[in-house]
């Protein structure tokens, strides 16, 4: 902690020098609710003349180490949001995803943070996954729906380098298919798409700081951070952090980097992209789309109306 609260400092010297403050917090990147509540409290008490008012911090918390105890520290430090890593209510297959938590730790871990005053709740549902049915997504969303959240991210289950899958390829299996009806079936429940993966009555103000491209500030071990056309990488191994948490490599973006990426950001969320950032020709492209009613245009903002075809958009777009 002492090694982050060090690179904290550092990055509060970079973004104070643009003056900006602090619109959003989010505690995630690993396990944060095995973190005594306690630790966080130097880290809290430092930031408070950097943040807005009415500012959103969220915590990321695995069902089987937010105890009640632990939701009631993170509470009375200033959190008032909890995105619990839950990925499924069914017994079998948290085995099969290697999850430390039964079903019944996830619904209690959400009715103690609403009972404790938490207004904003959200959880991770994954699916593509090995022994996945219809019938057994349909239960994890309908359980979902019976607990006191606002919030639902739905993700397909990826196979990267380094996982405990990585020697399983197997493990997933995405179906657009399936996958499009999972994202109609949580809407038809009563939580609007927002972005591709992200589902809401409150629609996350951190998330939708990244899709608006706006700087950030990455603070750990393998954080990322941008500030104007510069990502800041703190060293990703553990151990080298700790010794040093000011070594970070910097990238430098370019004009062109910046315009694509707030592309695929755009038409992958509702935020969607403003016709000034089109050269004629992407315009051109953009109006095709629009006829063809793949786009909407309204207030001189594209808005991608299929978020699964995002990136084949934005390849459209910009070919």
């Amino acid at each position: 902690m002492s090694a982050l609260f060090i690179q904290l400092k550092h990055e509060l010297l970079r973004f104070n020098a643009q003056k900006k403050s602090i619109e959003t917090i989010f505690i995630g990147g690993g396990t944060p609710s095995t973190v005594a509540p306690e630790l966080y409290t130097e880290i809290f008490e430092y930031i408070q003349p950097y943040l807005k008012e009415n500012i959103e911090i969220t915590s990321e918390a695995n069902p089987n180490s937010a105890t009640y105890e632990w939701l009631e520290g993170m509470y009375s430090l200033g959190v008032n949001r909890i995105s619990f890593g839950v990925q499924s209510f069914d017994e079998k297959k948290l085995k099969v995803l290697n999850r430390a938590h039964s079903p019944q730790m996830a619904k209690d871990a959400i009715n103690n943070a609403k009972k404790i005053g938490f207004k904003n709740l959200s959880l991770d549902l994954i699916y593509a996954t090995l022994g996945d049915t219809k019938e057994l997504i349909q239960n994890d969303i309908d359980t979902a729906f019976s607990l006191p959240i606002n919030h639902i991210s739905a993700y397909a289950l990826t196979i990267e380098e380094g996982t405990a899958f990585e020697h399983k390829p197997q493990m997933s299996s995405e179906q657009l298919e399936i996958t499009s009806w999972i994202f109609k079936s949580i809407i038809e429940k009563g939580l609007p798409q927002y972005e591709i993966s992200n589902f809401g009555k409150y629609q996350s103000s951190h998330n939708l700081g990244y899709w608006k491209y706006k700087d950030y500030m990455g603070v750990g071990a393998g954080a990322v951070g941008k500030l104007d056309l510069k990502r800041f990488y703190p060293n990703p191994d553990i151990e080298e952090y700790i010794e040093n948490s000011c070594i970070i490599r910097e990238e430098s973006l370019t004009s062109e980097d910046k315009k694509i990426e707030q592309f695929f950001l755009g038409m992958r969320s509702c935020v969607g992209i403003h016709a000034d950032l089109f050269s004629l020709n992407e315009r051109k492209q953009a109006n095709i789309l629009v006829e063809e009613n793949k786009l909407d245009l309204k207030a001189n903002i594209f808005y991608n109306k299929d978020y699964l075809l995002a990136d084949e958009i934005t390849l459209f777009l910009t070919s």
